[in-house]
């Protein structure tokens, strides 16, 4: 709290005998953001704030498992590489974000924004209608006046306040000349409230009060369920923006130098130490390790890193430390041009046009002349503008599209919790629409299709000694070969052999002493080996012939029955994947999968879905990497499963929850039946405007008996969605 004095005010004694002291600097605070790939539980969350907020400087840490993303409140003087080491030796990997990359969402705002209103709505809504009990009892004269004036000072604050949505959304539609949904709410529901204004300022019988607060109440209800079936999802290109590294390691004549990754330049040379992401396109100069390349390939496996290689920005050093040579910085890399396919992908998918918005086509015209022609013609008729304003207000309430607005969200809603009950959580309001319509699936393999982890397939071949060898040497590395040859040998009992002085050479393997003899465990060429066709690891003891230990990765539990189901209803299926030709036909072959495409790039995948389209097939993409990330936001409908990259899910429709895939098909046939009951919705609909308008129009129905007449319709629509469940 600051202080203002006056010329006139007292100063304290203590400041007028103390000296002056010149102004220090205020400290300023800053936001560190880290990525936390390797947290999965709430034992997790508590180690790593723990770690954290015990390392001077930090003021507060919050881990949120859902993004797997630590936030740090810490001082002017602590940086992310002063606290990627304390979780280091905490046991957890740790990555730099840029928090100005991180769009900060609003979704739990607007939800509790919305359920503000609908609770104003509603609260005001039961207010005035116990007031009006009295009014329907035979409260007369000054007594039923007063009522009014009371329901007047309830409503008007409270649809000021509840009904601002639609208020925004008809003036915007208003000011570029075109008409939307919320264009004959608005008026329906002003046209209500200068109706009751007029009336009790003329002390009228009827006021109609509860009549614009019930279809406030209704409309916001249907606004806020449309509003739960939409993941308010930050846009996929910023996550794969948050993933380019703010700050790198240049050498300049050999001194390191930490500067931003804006300012460097062609030709520089930065140092990437492992477990680093590459900030630049650019060519190994010195150095070797191995890389995770599973950003742009989809490929689990690391690949060999040597001097000469050509490495893409946000791949993963992994073992050794590198030097590289900057061939493409800034907007030029291979991660910011990604970012930029979807981008592209999800302006296009944002023109879809929902059945709801071709109906506020075709409904917003004919309510708004027909509820004209009314007041025209009754005013012509009676000659009375208070009977001609009644029945247009009434004819306006009656024919409010609050049927035709919960039409598509009550059946989403339905829909979305009979599939999340069966896996699968739903996250855009049109989804299930453009899911109905799909007729050609492409599947990505490693993480989709399969589980994505290796898996020891010949252990039987092996001495318990050759086991117990590897084991100790397998037991050294991070390698993902390494960490499953280690979990099948202690899965079969086996405990390791007392190797010596292990020690693991980065891109190549692990070696060590064992009873006077050289063992080594790593790839065919370091071992001398021949190269074979499976994905291996090999162990040389001594002058003995190598031996090899081969891998396969499993399937996704329902794969198979998915695909099949798939094919049965008559849907083409295509393999698609980063991985190498053998692994990919192999898969094909297993599942018969006669379309699929290997050594895939991320604009390859965009691109493929894209010629489909073209080729006017309605595609649903299923895919868990960065790399299928064009590829899902380009498609007509996309799923990822939980277990996929933040940038992956954001850019999906929908979010596979379990393992299994089998609930993919069950989601094709209810997306069907969604859209079926929506028609059928609007059916209701058209058949209760068929009957109702021209009642009102008669002069049959006042504002409140079409108030209750729109709720009875509303009510029809939700039951009918119901039997989706």
């Amino acid at each position: 709290m600051s202080t203002q004095m006056t010329p006139g005010a007292a100063a304290c004694p203590g400041c007028i005998a103390a000296p002056a002291e010149p102004a220090r600097p205020i400290p300023t605070d800053i936001q560190i953001a880290l990525s936390l790939p390797g947290i999965h539980c709430s034992a997790c969350i508590a180690n790593v704030e723990r770690a954290l907020n015990a390392h001077p400087g930090v003021q507060d840490a919050r881990v949120n498992l859902t993004l797997k993303r630590a936030l740090i409140k810490a001082g002017p003087d602590l940086r992310a590489a002063d606290l990627i080491p304390v979780l280091d030796r905490a046991g957890y990997e740790a990555h730099e974000l840029d928090p100005g990359a991180l769009s900060a969402t609003q979704t739990d705002k607007a939800g509790r924004d919305l359920l503000m209103r609908l609770a104003v709505a509603g609260f005001a809504s039961m207010n005035v209608m116990l007031l009006s009990v009295s009014v329907w009892s035979g409260a007369t004269d000054a007594t039923r006046d007063m009522f009014h004036w009371i329901s007047a000072a309830i409503a008007l604050p409270a649809i000021a306040f509840s009904a601002q949505p639609f208020f925004i959304n008809a003036w915007s539609a208003l000011r570029v000349r075109r008409l939307n949904m919320d264009v004959p709410i608005v008026l329906a529901i002003l046209l209500a409230l200068f109706t009751s204004l007029w009336e009790t300022a003329l002390s009228g019988e009827h006021a109609y009060f509860d009549a614009a607060l019930t279809l406030t109440f209704f409309l916001l209800a249907g606004r806020y369920l449309d509003y739960r079936t939409r993941a308010a999802a930050r846009s996929a290109a910023e996550e794969l923006t948050a993933l380019e590294v703010p700050r790198a390691t240049r050498l300049v004549n050999g001194v390191e130098q930490e500067v931003a990754v804006s300012a460097l330049k062609l030709e520089d040379l930065i140092l990437v130490r492992p477990g680093g992401r590459m900030p630049v396109d650019g060519q190994i100069v010195s150095g070797e390790s191995e890389l995770d390349r599973s950003l742009l390939t989809g490929e689990t496996l690391p690949v060999f890193a040597q001097p000469g290689m050509q490495v893409s920005a946000g791949e993963v050093n992994l073992t050794g430390p590198l030097t590289i040579q900057a061939t493409a910085v800034g907007e030029e890399t291979s991660l910011h041009r990604m970012a930029d396919l979807v981008a592209i992908a999800e302006s296009g998918r944002s023109r879809y046009t929902s059945l709801a918005d071709k109906a506020a086509k075709l409904y917003a015209p004919g309510v708004h002349i027909l509820s004209a022609l009314s007041f025209v013609g009754w005013y012509m008729y009676s000659g009375d503008v208070r009977i001609a304003l009644n029945i247009a207000a009434a004819v306006l309430i009656i024919t409010c599209p609050c049927a035709l607005g919960l039409a598509v969200p009550a059946v989403t809603t339905a829909a979305s919790g009979r599939l999340f009950r069966k896996g699968m959580l739903i996250k855009d309001s049109t989804a299930l629409e453009r899911l109905a319509e799909v007729d050609t699936v492409v599947f990505d393999k490693t993480g989709t299709l399969t589980s994505g982890t290796p898996e020891l397939v010949n252990i039987q071949e092996h001495t318990g000694s050759e086991l117990e060898v590897a084991l100790a040497l397998a037991e050294a590395s991070a390698h993902p070969l390494s960490v499953a040859l280690a979990h099948a040998a202690r899965s079969a009992g086996h405990t390791p052999a007392d190797v010596q002085n292990i020690s693991e050479i980065p891109g190549h393997g692990t070696e060590g002493n064992f009873q006077g003899q050289r063992v080594r465990l790593g790839r065919a060429e370091w071992v001398r080996a021949p190269e074979g066709p499976h994905t291996a690891a090999w162990l040389a003891i001594g002058d003995q012939q190598p031996v090899e230990f081969r891998f396969s990765d499993s399937l996704r539990s329902g794969a198979a029955d998915a695909v099949e189901a798939l094919r049965v209803a008559g849907k083409d299926v295509v393999l698609m994947s980063g991985d190498s030709t053998t692994a990919v036909q192999a898969l094909a072959e297993k599942l018969g999968v006669e379309s699929w495409i290997a050594k895939a790039l991320p604009q390859d995948k965009a691109q493929h879905v894209q010629n489909l389209t073209d080729q006017g097939r309605r595609v649903l993409m299923v895919g868990d990497g960065l790399n299928d990330t064009a590829a899902l936001a380009a498609a007509h409908a996309s799923i990822s499963p939980a277990s996929a990259l933040d940038a992956a899910r954001v850019a999906s429709d929908i979010v596979l929850l379990g393992n299994d895939l089998l609930p993919i098909a069950d989601a094709c046939q209810t997306a069907v039946r969604a859209t079926r009951r929506i028609r059928e919705n609007f059916r209701i609909a058209t058949i209760y405007n068929v009957i109702a308008v021209p009642l009102a129009v008669a002069g049959l129905a006042t504002p409140l008996i079409a108030a209750l007449a729109m709720s009875t319709s509303s009510i029809t629509v939700s039951l009918n969605a119901l039997r989706l469940r």
